[in-house]
């Protein structure tokens, strides 16, 4: 046994909340050639973050030019090559590219390829993201184009955090 597992005061300090998702677990939401899987839950940080796995089919939209007023938000492309829309522009980014994307950034994001793009996503603070995203694809599938609905939800999330 190994000299500070022996020593009592350590142990005082420790837990056994390790969290392990399998590949076929986890809450997962789909629309319009995105899917969109929750790995840690932002309950599981205390909200300090969430992170999620995101498949986009060829060609699939992502959202719109948009920001975060309270979080920062960070992609990791594994797989393919992602369309980043920006205030100035359009970005490439190909596999193995990180993307930083600090609060009130503005910022979108699009496969406009004909392969698939698998990428990692960390908000920062987590804010309960997963209420949202559930609020969200729920919209999405009763009726995509309701701006209005979708501003609400914003608005909504906001006024809670």
């Amino acid at each position: 046994m190994y000299s500070w597992m022996m020593n009592p005061n350590l142990e005082k300090e420790w837990n056994d909340d390790i969290l392990i998702v399998p590949p076929n677990e986890g809450e997962a939401f789909v629309s319009d050639g995105n899917k969109q899987k929750v790995i840690v839950p932002t309950f599981v940080t205390n909200n300090h973050y969430g992170l999620y796995d995101i498949e986009m089919a060829a060609n699939a939209r992502g959202p719109k030019l948009h920001y975060h007023k309270l979080m920062d938000e960070t992609f990791i492309v594994r797989e393919g090559t992602l369309t980043v829309l920006t205030a100035k522009g359009e970005l490439t980014a190909k596999a193995r590219t990180a993307i930083h994307i600090p609060k009130l950034s503005v910022h979108g994001y699009n496969n406009d390829t004909d392969n698939i793009v698998k990428m990692t996503m960390i908000f920062n603070p987590g804010l309960d993201r997963e209420d949202f995203f559930r609020k969200m694809y729920k919209m999405l599938e009763e009726n995509p184009n309701d701006l209005q609905a979708f501003q609400n939800l914003y608005l909504e999330m906001i006024a809670i955090h």
